[in-house]
């Protein structure tokens, strides 16, 4: 029963597989998180069940947010998330059961959803990978310029404004990224770590959101069908 988990990034450390081979890995403290709300497809359109994590001070939380919980036999919670599910699975939970990452025993493979570490406002070159303007003698303090921008004037006869899309300056990172098809190496269920092959989005203590992975690569199918 995978229905999703709410966590936070501790960090990244080093492990070793059979062969002694490096590998980078990311540890999460996923949960322990709680039910505080299920959907049904009779009542909401669909099936559903919203997860609550982290305890919160009611004096920092909202009356609509603790009368929600509550109804779940919750305290304040700070962070709620929707996870899609199954009806079946949807049946089999209820208002304030735990969810631990024991809910991913067995599974090999996990998409991280969290927000990018926020860059601030960024030129091209560190934006986009652009290689900047010669920087031979004769130029102008220009190195690190764009370019031009409106050389698509007679593309199709369109006008001479920026075509969309364009590559230029403006705020890098801070944005919503899912990484796809972790690898699980382990998890702690004493300790509720989830033990993660790869970088995941975000900065340390930053909220990632765990979900059982929907489509995987050839490689990744045949993994975990062999094991």
């Amino acid at each position: 029963m995978a229905t999703g988990l709410i966590g936070r990034i501790i960090g990244m450390t080093r492990l070793y597989d059979k062969s002694g081979r490096n590998v980078p890995v990311t540890v999460i403290e996923a949960g322990p998180c709680f039910v505080s709300q299920v959907k049904a497809a009779q009542t909401d359109g669909y099936s559903a069940v919203q997860l609550a994590y982290e305890d919160v001070k009611p004096r920092n939380s909202t009356v609509p947010v603790i009368g929600h919980d509550a109804k779940a036999g919750l305290g304040a919670k700070r962070v709620h998330r929707e996870f899609r599910v199954a009806e079946s699975v949807a049946g089999e939970l209820e208002l304030g059961q735990q969810v631990t990452v024991a809910t991913f025993e067995g599974i090999g493979f996990v998409d991280v959803t969290g927000t990018s570490k926020g860059k601030g406002y960024a030129g091209t070159m560190k934006r986009w990978g652009h290689k900047g303007q010669p920087a031979s003698h004769g130029v102008e303090r220009k190195h690190r310029s764009p370019g031009s921008i409106c050389s698509h004037a007679s593309n199709r006869g369109f006008s001479g404004r920026p075509k969309k899309g364009l590559h230029m300056s403006g705020h890098m990172g801070d944005a919503r990224i899912t990484t796809r098809s972790m690898e699980v190496w382990g998890l702690d269920v004493k300790k509720n770590l989830l033990i993660l092959k790869g970088a995941v989005p975000g900065a340390c203590k930053g909220l990632v959101y765990i979900r059982e992975a929907k489509r995987l690569c050839k490689s990744k199918a045949r993994l975990a069908k062999a094991s």
